[in-house]
């Protein structure tokens, strides 16, 4: 999950720092946030409620930001997560 997180922060701060060499792969710029939220979100319906809850506030934080960043791809599908439908 740390992948994960760290991943999906640097998208969410926008920050072009150099990738660690565990996160290069999971950084393409065509799937790696989405990836990296992909996978937090599996982890909060998996994890028991306590760890659930440590990690849903770091998650809603960086949800916070990006909403605040982006805006709503009107065209997107439908049927994706909300943060596939946002630019």
């Amino acid at each position: 999950m740390s992948v994960a997180l760290s991943v999906w922060s640097a998208r969410v701060h926008g920050t072009e720092r150099r990738w660690k060499r565990w996160e290069a792969e999971f950084t393409c710029s065509c799937c790696g946030a989405g990836w990296a939220r992909n996978k937090l979100q599996e982890a909060l319906n998996l994890l028991p409620p306590r760890a659930a809850a440590e990690l849903r506030m770091q998650v809603e934080r960086l949800d916070e930001v990006f909403l605040g960043r982006t805006h709503h791809e009107p065209m997107a599908d439908p049927a994706l997560a909300w943060w596939h439908r946002r630019c």
